[in-house]
């Protein structure tokens, strides 16, 4: 399904974080190499996001994390159940937990601002370029849009770079001008 993994790595500590597992684990057990891993986080409880979890997680001891609401939907144990606004560090990398629900009930995303002032944001499939993930209903459409708007839309930059759980990377800038278009399209 073309999913993205994206490996995290704190220059100061080389600790390592994956965001992530999704179907291919000798892929990314390569990718890993020798080096530890510390952290999985799962951006939500779709099978394409976990199928490599539990590999990857008896190949490293690495610690699992994911939205506590979709704990249940992922057959791997979830070591550390996150809330909007908890903190995931890796090494001294600090990434704030952005619930962005409607994909699924405990979708989350990560949000690291950098030293530099550069802006990062890992969206699972909550966001891509040109559009919000897939809502199974309206209340869920509803939901999502309105999680965008008020903790992505509102209050990043449109420097921000957007990683997506599929596709091509965008910026929040790029996506901006379509957020009226979006929902009026509705789900």
């Amino acid at each position: 399904m073309a999913n993205n993994a994206y490996l995290l790595e704190s220059r100061t500590t080389g600790q390592r974080l994956l965001v992530d597992a999704a179907d291919d684990a000798p892929a990314l057990l390569r990718l890993l190499g020798d080096e530890p891993l510390q952290r999985v986080v799962t951006t939500h409880r779709h099978a394409d996001h976990w199928q490599a979890l539990g590999d990857v997680v008896a190949a490293t001891g690495a610690r699992t994390a994911a939205g506590a609401d979709d704990v249940e939907g992922i057959p791997v144990a979830t070591d550390d159940p996150l809330a909007h606004g908890d903190e995931v560090w890796v090494g001294d990398m600090g990434l704030r937990v952005v619930a962005l629900r409607g994909h699924t009930p405990g979708s989350v995303a990560l949000l690291h601002e950098a030293a530099d002032g550069s802006v990062h944001l890992f969206t699972g499939d909550a966001l891509f370029p040109g559009g919000p993930g897939r809502t199974t209903s309206p209340a869920d459409f509803t939901s999502l849009m309105d999680d965008l708007e008020r903790e992505v839309f509102g209050p990043l930059p449109d420097a921000t770079w957007v990683y997506p759980g599929h596709g091509a990377d965008t910026t929040l800038g790029a996506e901006r001008p379509s957020l009226g278009a979006w929902r009026a399209r509705g789900w």
